[in-house]
């Protein structure tokens, strides 16, 4: 029925009749096979960055990353490697033109982080006229005396403390002693020229506001995050795990009103204050509002015992969600620091108070045009308050244990516009969700991050950054304000041309963040990346990332929902890619019958991945799917990394069955994302990103049932409905270690479920089956290559 073969050019060749009669194995074995390709080809040797515009390694592969120039992949990743010189060439392609940047990114263990440089009162050496920071891409002339800028050719002086001889090849000769001249990324510790008001700033402050209202005390809410306060607080953010945080904390309760702390150490109890007037807010105390822990830890702990005793007969059910927001905002001006506001909120606002809240749920509009007022914030008022809490670096973590509609949209403007997070949990019962719910806040408390920072991309001559996605504040068109970066958090850059690129200089990017440490130190984190440029389009589809692509195509999709219908977005994605598969096979491949799909080498996943993002609840929700949930998706996913989008669009689902070996490091290979390659037999793991799912087979091998569960009855399997029990034998305790593996990888702890074939359960698991048809009407993969050549056919024709 079919075959499948690589021609000369690269391409990938799906030769089927006119009414698209596939066979599937062969078309959709690709996506397992390309990963597994790329590990087999480029994991055993470290990725070397000193080669302007290679392609690096998928997300999938594990891979070390030596600095040789260029920023690792860990903190850029770009769509292209290799981009067109000219404008009407990017046009004709359609090809994005985009790099993710996660500024702040984790490192591995064996690779080195970010080299600090530290120039003293001096401070970093820029070019002239476009302030780019001294890099690799300088060149050093007049023996050293000067330096032509890279990005805009302008000649500076170099300043006497940093004048060094050239070598014979015109490199200085301290080139490989000084990370700014040798690596692409480093850091600058920052004078006061680069600080608010021309001040060095305080170390930042963290406040936790609890809501007491009547659901979150039933839920359980309030006691596990007091309980679980009194030992986190020691885990605060620092340098130096030898040295104790310097980061201050302060602690306020609330439902209609508020109830402040003051947990001073002279203190023998911890002292309320009430603010009932929530028009307008105010601190109602300076001195023992906001404390060092260990010199207030017996005051703290005294009031985290008493919290949830003193509000467990409330009958309070409204709460406000403005005020609180403004009361941290106003204790920080008061402290003159910047931080961090952790808000652990049940419901949706409705008491009267700025920011007050309406029921605006309405699933009518789902598919209409209006649909888009869904998403949009019910008024300004927190876009407004947003403006302020970035103007302080004040930046809101919001942890939602809702049991009904919340307004996610609203409510999670001040978190994304911050550079905080969402995280949600509803129907929260303390025993099923607990663990979920604490993991995430210990990594969220003790996560490397940076307070009131600012973002500022630089390119070389002929492009620059026009569009920005992610969790920040834009009060111009070239500076990303953060109030709060992460290591988690990435920002995402569309690049336009303004004039022709050269073949020979190629193009250069710079991205530099200035921030606020931990321990209140200014510094400037510097990524540079430099790619080739051409004038054939076949070096172009040779140099493309499909992860990166899909990436930033998702990202634009759910950002176009604000403003457009649904069904306009996903026809715009469709034609999007129809139009860059439509130009390769016009352009780059050898001539073949129409009837011939062709794809280029590295897009060959470009289908499958797109039909994936089509199909997500964002884009195309089933009947179950709530406008809370869609939201929530739709924030989380605008600042995501490539390989979380990755695994979040095409879930992992391994094979456990009885042959496949769990011993060793080595993962079983992955298979097809579908339910025909379920085996009744068989046990599988399914990583969403946010979830994991254990699946049990009707006929699961009873071998098999024993080793993981301790039973070989399957309707006792499903008692373990959310954890597995720790056996003693080698296939339990390797399963345990590859789920313990699975999530330290990703910034969201998932919650396990164990789903038994044919149960009502078994719904949610298929539901991520992606490459299926599902319930909400989304094509088959298949069924979507054959529209997407029906779509390519009639672009050409």
């Amino acid at each position: 029925w079919i075959t499948f073969f690589l021609n000369p050019h690269q391409s990938s060749h799906y030769p089927h009749n006119d009414n698209c009669v596939c066979k599937t194995a062969v078309l959709s074995v690709l996506q397992i096979q390309v990963i597994e390709d790329d590990r087999a080809n480029k994991s055993s040797e470290p990725f070397t960055t000193g080669v302007k515009g290679q392609t690096p390694p998928l997300v999938t592969t594990n891979f070390q990353v030596k600095d040789q120039g260029n920023a690792s992949p860990r903190f850029v990743r770009c769509t292209a490697y290799n981009i067109p010189c000219t404008a009407d060439m990017a046009k004709q392609s359609q090809v994005p033109l985009a790099a993710v940047i996660k500024p702040l990114a984790m490192l591995p263990p064996d690779e080195t982080r970010p080299y600090m440089v530290d120039h003293g009162e001096a401070g970093p050496i820029r070019c002239n006229r476009c302030k780019a920071y001294m890099c690799p891409y300088m060149q050093f002339i007049e023996g050293g005396r000067r330096f032509q800028c890279g990005f805009c050719s302008c000649v500076t002086d170099v300043p006497p403390h940093y004048f060094q001889h050239l070598d014979h090849t015109g490199k200085r000769v301290d080139c490989c002693d000084r990370p700014e001249l040798s690596l692409g990324s480093y850091e600058f510790v920052a004078t006061v020229d680069y600080c608010k008001n021309n001040k060095l700033p305080q170390p930042p402050s963290f406040i936790f506001f609890i809501d007491v209202s009547y659901n979150a005390v039933k839920s359980g809410m309030v006691n596990i995050v007091c309980q679980e306060l009194k030992t986190l607080l020691d885990y605060l953010p620092r340098e130096n795990p030898e040295a104790d945080s310097v980061v201050r904390v302060g602690f306020v309760t609330y439902n209609k009103v508020l109830h402040f702390y003051n947990v001073k150490s002279s203190l023998a109890q911890p002292q309320m204050m009430v603010v009932s007037d929530v028009s307008d807010m105010f601190l109602p105390l300076l001195d023992g509002f906001l404390v060092n822990v260990n010199d207030s830890r017996m005051v703290i702990e005294s009031l985290l015992d008493q919290i949830p005793e003193m509000f467990a007969d409330t009958r309070e059910t409204e709460t406000v969600f403005g005020p609180v927001i403004q009361a941290g905002l106003e204790a920080l001006k008061a402290a003159d620091c910047a931080g961090k506001l952790f808000l652990f909120h049940s419901s949706l606002p409705i008491a009267e108070a700025p920011g007050k809240l309406k029921n605006r749920e309405d699933k009518k509009l789902v598919g209409t045009d209006k649909e888009k007022s869904l998403f949009q914030p019910q008024s300004g008022f927190y876009s407004n308050l947003s403006k302020e809490c970035v103007a302080q670096g004040c930046c809101v973590d919001l942890f939602l244990f809702p049991n009904q509609y919340v307004d996610v949209a609203t409510l999670g403007v001040v978190p994304v516009s911050t550079g905080g997070s969402v995280y949600k949990y509803t129907y929260f019962q303390a025993e099923m969700d607990r663990e979920r719910f604490l993991n995430d806040l210990r990594r969220d408390v003790q996560k490397p991050m940076g307070f009131d920072a600012v973002m500022r991309v630089r390119t070389s001559t002929g492009i620059r950054a026009t569009d920005f996605f992610g969790s920040f504040f834009m009060s111009n068109t070239t500076d990303v304000e953060l109030a709060g970066l992460d290591c988690d958090k990435t920002v995402t850059v569309e690049f336009r041309h303004d004039d022709k690129l050269s073949e020979d200089t190629g193009a250069l990017m710079q991205c530099a963040v200035l921030y606020t440490s931990c321990s209140g130190q200014r510094r400037l984190r510097v990524h540079n990346m430099a790619v080739n440029c051409c004038s054939q389009l076949a070096d172009l589809y040779r140099n493309c990332e499909t992860d990166t692509i899909i990436n930033f195509f998702s990202k634009y999709a759910y950002r176009s929902l604000l403003n457009t219908p649904t069904k306009t977005v996903r026809d715009t994605l469709v034609n999007q890619c129809a139009q860059i598969l439509a130009c390769y096979r016009k352009n780059c491949a050898s001539p073949s019958s129409a009837g011939q799909l062709i794809l280029p080498e590295c897009m060959k996943l470009l289908p499958v991945y797109l039909n994936c993002v089509l199909k997500s609840d964002v884009l195309q929700p089933g009947a179950d799917v709530s406008v809370d949930d869609r939201a929530y998706l739709r924030q989380l996913l605008s600042c995501m990394d490539v390989s979380e989008s990755h695994v979040f669009f095409y879930p992992r689902l391994l094979p456990l069955v009885r042959h496949v070996k769990l011993d060793g490091g080595s993962l079983p290979m992955a298979v097809r994302n579908s339910e025909e390659r379920l085996s009744k037999g068989g046990v599988y793991l399914l990583e969403t990103g946010l979830y994991l799912f254990l699946w049990v087979g009707a006929n699961a091998q009873q071998e098999l049932l024993s080793n993981i569960f301790g039973t070989n009855l399957l309707n006792a399997c499903v008692a373990f409905q959310t954890s597995l029990p720790e056996l003693d034998n080698p296939f339990s305790q390797r399963l345990r270690e590859i789920i313990d593996s699975f999530r330290s990888q990703r910034s969201r702890y998932m919650k396990l479920m164990v789903v038994k074939q044919e149960d009502k359960a078994e719904l949610i698991f298929k539901h991520f089956l992606c490459e299926d048809k599902s319930a909400s009407g989304g094509a088959s993969y298949v069924d979507f290559l054959c529209h997407m050549h029906k779509e390519i056919r009639q672009l050409l024709s």
